[in-house]
């Protein structure tokens, strides 16, 4: 197996694992395609969803000429997350991202902070695929905030490092202080707690506002090495962070 990056014979197919839980989200006794469910606007909750889909629409208009940005009409009408949906559907970044998968995104963020059976079942999961040979963690989106979640309870010693995509565990209130163990809240801006690895290396694309803060170290230490690099149109897509050649060369540095 290759790394992005080009280094080869590190890994086979047996020594990676993969934690699956999108079906944990998934209503039963249906069926649904990869996008989810055939969600819209009408189905964004108040409350936790439409504050993350508004500060999504925020960012991307301020790193996208081509998202207008809120005013205080749209911010306070009923019809917020219409608005705000048809503004990030303009966006460079969501050229291949459908609507009903943005608030797919949306439930299952906020199902997994507001619903304690759900967010269980998913750290049990998660639990469970780590091994005593698992020294790398790669974690994208959504998945980097159960994978930190589930280092922080200090039961996977043998992980030595974190590689986190796209993260989301930087954004305050809807994320960050909804986290489990919960930021220090000092003085000074609120402190994450360290997950118990040797290294983490946090890879983000300006452009992914999904993200929303995508310099970690701020947030968690200065331990955290943030690492820019550019998706191109595809900002917050899993396969693009994967074959990055920056993500190649975090998992190696774990492995050596």
């Amino acid at each position: 197996m290759e790394l992005a990056g080009g280094a080869r014979g590190i890994l086979t197919t047996d020594d990676i694992g993969y934690v699956a839980y999108g079906d944990i989200f998934r209503p039963s006794g249906r069926f649904l395609g990869g996008d989810g469910p055939p969600l819209t606007a009408d189905d964004v909750d108040d409350g936790l969803e439409t504050e993350l889909l508004l500060a999504w629409w925020k960012r991307a208009a301020e790193i996208d000429p081509g998202v207008p940005p809120p005013d205080g009409r749209t911010l306070g009408a009923r019809a917020s997350s219409r608005a705000a949906l048809l503004a990030l559907a303009g966006s460079r970044f969501l050229a291949r991202v459908a609507e009903r998968t943005l608030v797919w995104w949306l439930k299952q963020v906020s199902t997994y902070f507001t619903d304690a059976e759900t967010r269980q079942a998913i750290q049990k999961r998660f639990a469970e695929a780590i091994d005593a040979d698992t020294r790398v963690v790669v974690a994208h989106s959504l998945g980097s905030v159960l994978a930190y979640e589930g280092l922080c309870t200090r039961q996977h010693p043998n992980v030595t490092d974190l590689v986190t995509l796209g993260s989301p565990l930087g954004v305050p209130h809807v994320v960050l202080h909804r986290l489990r163990p919960q930021p220090s809240s000092g003085a000074g801006a609120p402190l994450g707690v360290w997950p118990g690895v040797s290294r983490w290396v946090n890879i983000n694309d300006d452009g992914d506002f999904v993200a929303l803060q995508p310099r970690l170290r701020a947030v968690f230490g200065e331990r955290v090495v943030d690492v820019a690099i550019s998706n191109g149109v595809s900002g917050h897509a899993a396969e693009r962070y994967l074959s990055a050649a920056e993500t190649g060369a975090a998992v190696l540095a774990g492995l050596r």
